[in-house]
């Protein structure tokens, strides 16, 4: 598959999803979910000293409506060195509308995007490779991804990594396959994420059920990872 076809059916796949209130930040199961992964995230900065987050230059791939790009901002990441892309236009004007002007956005296909190789410290994908169902795109993306990093920089990568026998628009990605799209990377991760439909279930009984069933690891559907560029 070309890599317009792809991107097409990347947006179709979107577009079949359901309720966007499932994903609201107040759901119990969302906003555990969300800082549980924010303190891994910390936990990884911390282990690879970043030091002043003010300084780095950071894209997110897939910023959709500039959630992640938002908590960036209030971690310490300066709006003049963020930059997103995001291929579907209603979720990028959603981003436009919320992020600071000087906080660059690029719309379309992140193959596509004006970024200069070799010009970041960090690029963020969030739960991307998992609705891209075609391995070569997947590789053109990773690779393009990496060309884009400096020596010295990361990836910082969240997905699942196991199937959803409910859904075919999207596919788990496991370790192994992260490390074969970055075969030169160094990889740390963290198993993160009470799997969604049991942490729904779960926290409508009571939202503290959440950190019970999350402290069994075999539950945790997502990797967290940091891949550094050597």
């Amino acid at each position: 598959m070309n890599a317009e076809r792809e991107a097409a059916a990347v947006a179709e796949r979107y577009a079949r999803r359901g309720d966007p209130g499932r994903y609201s930040v107040l759901r119990p199961d969302v906003w555990q979910t969300l800082q549980e992964r924010q303190r891994a995230m910390l936990g990884l900065f911390a282990q690879a000293e970043l030091g002043d987050l003010s300084q780095l230059h950071l894209l997110e791939v897939g910023c959709g409506a500039g959630g992640n790009l938002l908590e960036l901002l209030r971690l310490g990441f300066a709006p003049d060195k963020l930059s997103g892309v995001e291929l579907l236009p209603e979720r990028l004007a959603l981003a436009r509308a919320v992020l600071p002007e000087a906080l660059v956005l690029h719309g379309g296909d992140a193959l596509d995007a004006a970024v200069a190789d070799r010009s970041l410290d960090i690029v963020f994908v969030s739960t991307v490779f998992s609705s891209l169902l075609d391995d070569a795109y997947q590789q053109r993306l990773a690779d393009a991804m990496w060309a884009w990093l400096k020596t010295g920089g990361a990836l910082l990568w969240y997905d699942f990594t196991v199937n959803n026998p409910r859904n075919p628009d999207v596919r788990g990605v496991p370790l192994a396959r992260v490390r074969e799209l970055f075969p030169l990377g160094r990889l740390r991760h963290r198993r993160v994420t009470l799997a969604p439909p049991l942490a729904r279930a779960v926290t409508r009984i009571h939202p503290g059920l959440y950190r019970w069933f999350n402290a069994l690891p075999v539950l945790r559907t997502h990797v967290l990872a940091w891949i550094d560029k050597p």
